[in-house]
């Protein structure tokens, strides 16, 4: 499959763990498993970086198979999930540090392009968000390419 706004295939990516089942190998229980999970959300670290966590200390390749459900919906389910999906607030930060270079460097033409890239990724997905219902119908990103030139 193509990159979105690139001329080539990506090859580089993780490699999930073959089976859905959880490992046999692994002692942990499912309790155990959502208890760790719930503790690292009250801690503030996003999805990603709880499955990180998981992964590099307690040897949990998957948390899905194991207990179920996903981590960001069992964060939900407890009301530690953020106001915003994780993939959404990371376009926005991108956006909010170009749109800072952009702010010293008016003439970085590159770096407008990369803007303009983002928000339309932004866009996308916040589209996405508001039909599926994650997030609520009157999120507005103001785009400040319309505002550079």
């Amino acid at each position: 499959m193509a990159r979105i706004h690139s001329h080539r295939h990506g090859k580089s990516h993780q490699t999930r763990p073959t089976s859905k089942r959880p490992p046999s190998w692994l002692t942990y229980s499912a309790d155990e498993v959502s208890s760790m999970t719930i503790k690292m959300g009250k801690e503030g670290l996003t999805p990603s970086q709880i499955g990180v966590r998981l992964r590099d200390e307690y040897g949990i390749p998957l948390v899905k198979p194991i207990i179920g459900k996903s981590i960001s919906t069992l964060l939900r389910e407890n009301k530690l999930a953020p106001a915003l999906p994780e993939d959404l607030q990371n376009l926005l930060e991108r956006a909010k540090r170009v749109q800072l270079h952009l702010a010293t460097y008016k003439s970085d033409r590159r770096n407008v392009r990369s803007l303009e890239l983002i928000e339309a990724k932004i866009y996308r997905l916040s589209k996405h968000y508001k039909k599926v219902g994650v997030i609520s119908n009157d999120f507005k990103y103001a785009a400040v390419v319309a505002q550079l030139t």
